[in-house]
């Protein structure tokens, strides 16, 4: 490889994670920076480099700026309405007792799919705490499963944000990644539960005092029980607490006199969600059956979709599932007293946590657009082509380089997809393939500079070692797993 092409690789990454970690700048302005440096390091013409930046950055958001918009719009609807406890709830009623780190953990996947981890978190974590209240026990397992629940879905299956953009950088077909980052999760959840339960009762004595009488009460405070202290208390009710302070469809306020307090049902708290997914998925389905039906397999020579695939081409692109999933959301998980000023206070403030996401996303796009342009892409390709390495761990080990650096896993998946998207012509990978393995790639040891493993260890009690050995063992557990998994994807797809 080139080595003054190398030089504009290795210096661009670097930019970014000193920026990120070194100033004041965020990761949108540490992405431009560094397209800036790749392509003066490369050569190209200054002109040239910001034409790149331009046109991968528009470009990227072109694609994916409306969906991320959309998704999280989705989620904020399903926070304020009490939509996601109420899917929570069901998780736990449905698995039973002495199942409660599943039930946490597939909830945890479930609420993280168009809600933010951060929030996502704390909206779930007075569940895990009247659960642990009740069997006198076992919060650290519960939280843990919870939290790495929420973190599987939250860097595998969009549309959360990050995948999204992963997917509308290197070209991934959107229901195909649906699919493949649910059969990921599916895979990956036993990991969560397993170590949740190994870890958390040998954890459970080191919560903070504070914590756990949060958790247990006074007479909670001595306690260092495990998860297995549910099975002595078969005599106990099974529903969960519900105390007022826990509910998190306070937000909507009071009902007016003679209205009855707002519950949303389960099947109604999912339709948001699953609606739009199916949806996606569908349009994946029917277009992979119309093309077989024609002959045509690849590419778009040829193909005219049939009517009916052209239907579902319509209303699964992400665009319009979304929309359909938001007008549910509002008019199916709200009741009839919240105003409209509240509705759009709600989506402004969605649209508000999007907006970073967003711009992260497009000027992801355009570094990617700058390595092509400038041939750093094809240098690079034609490099790892000639190691004994599997082409599909390049976008795993960047991605886990750059989120061990500077701690944001959406920032490594994007900065993982944008050096790789020019790779994946060269090097025979399945765009879906490069996807997965830049959002697996993500989930390796998350510390202390993850904002999420403070809202983790702070709800949770754990500090110090207890808080690596918890969170930040539980999050490369899972990272270890998917590799089996991403190298089958590879291989696969």
């Amino acid at each position: 490889m080139d080595l003054q092409l190398l030089a504009a690789l290795v210096l661009g990454i670097a930019t970014i994670v000193v920026l990120v970690l070194r100033t004041r700048l965020d990761a949108f302005v540490a992405l431009l920076v560094a397209a800036l440096v790749t392509g003066s390091v490369a050569g190209s013409a200054p002109t040239d480099t910001l034409d790149s930046i331009t046109t991968g950055f528009g470009s990227t958001l072109g694609s994916i700026g409306i969906v991320i918009g959309l998704g999280v719009a989705v989620g904020k609807i399903l926070e304020v309405s009490g939509a996601a406890d109420a899917l929570a709830r069901a998780f736990v009623r449905a698995l039973g007792r002495g199942r409660e780190p599943w039930a946490m953990g597939g909830t945890g996947a479930l609420v993280s799919i168009p809600v933010f981890c951060d929030s996502g978190y704390v909206i779930m974590n007075p569940l895990a705490r009247s659960i642990a209240r009740r069997q006198r026990g076992g919060y650290v397992t519960l939280a843990l499963a919870l939290g790495c629940g929420m973190t599987l879905t939250h860097h595998l299956v969009p549309p959360t944000p990050g995948p999204l953009a992963v997917a509308g950088i290197v070209g991934a077909d959107l229901g195909g990644f649906i699919l493949v980052g649910l059969l990921f999760t599916l895979v990956l959840l036993p990991v969560v539960v397993l170590y949740a339960r190994w870890m958390g009762p040998r954890l459970e004595a080191e919560v903070t005092p504070q914590v756990r009488e949060a958790v247990y009460g006074a007479a909670g405070r001595g306690t260092g029980r495990g998860a297995g202290a549910a099975t002595a208390l078969a005599d106990r009710d099974d529903d969960v607490d519900e105390s007022p302070e826990d509910d998190p469809a306070a937000a909507l306020g009071e009902p007016p006199a003679g209205a009855a307090r707002h519950r949303v049902g389960t099947l109604r708290a999912s339709l948001p969600l699953m609606v739009p997914l199916a949806l996606i998925v569908a349009n994946t389905v029917a277009n992979a059956v119309d093309r077989s039906a024609q002959g045509v397999l690849s590419g778009d020579e040829g193909y005219e979709p049939s009517a009916w695939a052209a239907v579902l081409a319509f209303v699964g692109s992400p665009v319009v599932a979304l929309v359909i999933g938001v007008v549910i959301a509002v008019y199916g998980l709200l009741p009839r007293w919240t105003t409209r000023d509240q509705v759009s206070g709600w989506l402004a403030e969605a649209a508000a946590s999007a907006g970073l996401i967003i711009l992260i996303t497009g000027a992801g796009g355009a570094l990617g657009q700058v390595l092509r342009d400038s041939g750093v892409g094809a240098a690079l390709a034609e490099g790892v082509a000639s190691l004994a390495l599997p082409g599909v761990l390049v976008p795993f080990l960047i991605a886990s380089l750059v989120r061990l650096a500077q701690g944001s896993g959406t920032v490594a998946m994007i900065t993982a997809a944008s050096v790789s998207a020019p790779l994946v012509p060269e090097l025979g990978l399945a765009p879906l393939a490069a996807a997965l393995a830049c959002c697996a790639g993500s989930m390796v040891l998350s510390y202390f500079n993850d904002s999420y493993f403070w809202v983790v260890t702070r709800f949770t009690g754990l500090e110090g070692t207890a808080a690596l050995k918890g969170w930040s063992g539980i999050t490369t557990a899972v990272w270890v797993g998917s590799i089996p998994l991403v190298l089958v994807a590879g291989a696969v797809l």
